[in-house]
C-alpha cells in the first residue's frame, strides 16, 4: 500500500491540486496557525481564574484540543478536501447542520479578530504610547480592513518569518522565567485560584480562556488534500505541533508565575510583559515590539480567512448575495469584508479580552462537538482505502470535554453565544428553504 501511495504523491485524486505539503512543511504550517497570539494576552486572564498554576489550565486545555484533533485526524484523512467541520457536519447530519458548523466557524474568527485588537490596544502598545483601548481597536480594525481590501498575499515566507518572531517572543519568557525561578515564588505554581475556591473549579475555569491558544488547529484541514500522503503526514504533523505549541505554553505559564506575582499578572492586558520587566536585561519596548507583531499578524490572518469564509458562504447562496461583491481592480471581497470587520469593532468596544475569547471558545465548542460526534455517525461509511481511525473512546471522551467546557462558560458569555447561534439558525433556515426551492422544479 505504501508503494502506490508514495508512487502517485504529485496530485489530489480528482482536484488537480499539486500534493505539494511534506510532514515538516505541514508541522510548520500547523504551528504557525496554533503558535499565535491568545498567549501574550490570555496568561493573565488564566492566572485570574486558576490562581498561580497558570500551566495547569494550559496542560490541561492541551489534553482536550488532542481529543478533538483525533477526531479531525480522521476526518480529514478520510475526507481530504477542503471544507473542514461543514463538510463534516453536512455528510454526518445534513446541510443545516453544516450550515451551523460555519457559521458558528466564521462567527469565531469575526469575535477572534475583536479580541486580538483589544489586546494590541493593552500594555503592550502602552511601552510605547498611551491611547485608549477601544480607539486603538477601531483604528487598528480599520487598517487591518484596508490591507485586506487592497489585495494581501501572505507568502509561505512571510508566516515563518511571523512564526519565528512569536515563537522567539516565548522562548525569550521561558528563557528569563528559568533564571527567575532561581529567585521567584516557586510556591505560587501550586495555588489553585483565589482562596476558598475548589481547586477543579478553578482549573476548568482557566481551561476555558486556555483553550484559546490552542485554536487554529481545526483550520489544517484545508490543506490536507494538498498534502502528500495524508494518512501519515497530516496525523504525525497535527499531533505533533500540538505537543509543541504545548510543551512552550506550559513553559511560559510557568515562567510567568514564578516571575510575577499572581495578582500583578492577572491585571496586565500585557501579561508576558511583566515578566520582562521582572527580569530586565532585555529592553520592554523591544519585547513589546515582538508581542504587537505577533497580535497584529493573528488579527490580520484571521481577519483575511473570516471574510474569505463569507465571501465563499454567500457565493455558495448560504449569506446574502451582497457579500459577494468585489472591488473591480483589487478583485477583493470588499463588503465581506467590511461587514466582518464592522462586527469586530462592535465586539471589541463592547467586550473585554476575557469575555471575547470566551465566547470564541465557546462557539469553537459547538463546531467540535459536532465533529466529535461526526466521526461516530461518518464509521458507517468506508471513505477512501486507508485513513487514520481514531480510537473510538478519544471522540467520546472529546464530545464529553465540550460540554464540560461548556458548562464552566460564564451567563454572560452563554447570551452573547446564544444570540450568535439563533442568528446562524434563521439564516441558516433561510437558505435551507431557498435551496428546497431552487431544487423544486428540478425535481
Amino acid at each position: 500500500m505504501s508503494s502506490v501511495q508514495n508512487a502517485q504523491p504529485d496530485t489530489a485524486s480528482g482536484t488537480g491540486l499539486k500534493r505539494a505539503l511534506t510532514t515538516p512543511l505541514l508541522y510548520f504550517f500547523i504551528l504557525g496557525d496554533v503558535l499565535g497570539a491568545g498567549v501574550y494576552v490570555l496568561v493573565g486572564q488564566v492566572a485570574a481564574d486558576a490562581g498561580g498554576a497558570v500551566w495547569v489550565p494550559l496542560l490541561v486545555a492541551l489534553l482536550l484540543a488532542l481529543l478533538t484533533a483525533s477526531s479531525y485526524a480522521e476526518l480529514a484523512t478520510k475526507y481530504p478536501k477542503a471544507g473542514g467541520a461543514s463538510h463534516y457536519a453536512t455528510k454526518a447530519f445534513g446541510p443545516f447542520a453544516g450550515f451551523i458548523a460555519g457559521f458558528c466557524m466564521l462567527a469565531a474568527g469575526v469575535v477572534s479578530v475583536a479580541a486580538l485588537a483589544r489586546g494590541f490596544g493593552g500594555d503592550y502598545l502602552s511601552a510605547f504610547v498611551d491611547l485608549p483601548v477601544a480607539a486603538v481597536a477601531v483604528v487598528f480594525l480599520a487598517l487591518l480592513a484596508a490591507l485586506n481590501a487592497r489585495g494581501i498575499q501572505e507568502s509561505t515566507r512571510a508566516n515563518v518569518v511571523a512564526t519565528v518572531i512569536e515563537v522567539g517572543g516565548l522562548l525569550i519568557i521561558v528563557a528569563l522565567g528559568g533564571w527567575l525561578l532561581l529567585r521567584g515564588d516557586v510556591g505560587r505554581l501550586t495555588q489553585f485560584g483565589p482562596p476558598g475556591e475548589n481547586a477543579a473549579s478553578a482549573v476548568l475555569s482557566g481551561s476555558v480562556l486556555a483553550y484559546y491558544s490552542f485554536v487554529g488547529f481545526e483550520t489544517s484541514v484545508n490543506v490536507a488534500e494538498e498534502t502528500r500522503n495524508p494518512r501519515r503526514s497530516y496525523p504525525r504533523a497535527l499531533f505533533g505541533a500540538l505537543a509543541t505549541a504545548g510543551a512552550v505554553y506550559v513553559l511560559v505559564g510557568i515562567a510567568a508565575s514564578a516571575a510575577v506575582p499572581t495578582s500583578r499578572l492577572a491585571a496586565s492586558s500585557g501579561p508576558l510583559l511583566e515578566v520582562v520587566h521582572a527580569a530586565g536585561g532585555v529592553p520592554p519596548r523591544l519585547f513589546s515590539a515582538i508581542a504587537l507583531v505577533a497580535v497584529a499578524n493573528g488579527a490580520l490572518l484571521t481577519g483575511i480567512m473570516s471574510s474569505r469564509l463569507a465571501f465563499g458562504m454567500a457565493r455558495d447562496g448560504l449569506l446574502p448575495s451582497v457579500l459577494t461583491s468585489v472591488l473591480p481592480a483589487r478583485r477583493t471581497p470588499w463588503v465581506a469584508i467590511a461587514a466582518t470587520t464592522i462586527l469586530a469593532m462592535v465586539l471589541a468596544v463592547t467586550g473585554s479580552v476575557a469575555t471575547l475569547a470566551s465566547t470564541l471558545v465557546l462557539l469553537l465548542l459547538v463546531v467540535f462537538f459536532m465533529v466529535n460526534i461526526a466521526v461516530l455517525v461518518l464509521r458507517r461509511d468506508t471513505g477512501t482505502a486507508d485513513h487514520f481511525r481514531t480510537p473510538t473512546v478519544l471522540p467520546v471522551l472529546g464530545a464529553v470535554s465540550c460540554v464540560v467546557l461548556a458548562t464552566q462558560v460564564e451567563a454572560e458569555v452563554w447570551w452573547r453565544g446564544l444570540v450568535v447561534l439563533a442568528v446562524g439558525a434563521v439564516l441558516g433556515g433561510f437558505s435551507h428553504r431557498a435551496a428546497r426551492r431552487k431544487a423544486a422544479p428540478m425535481a
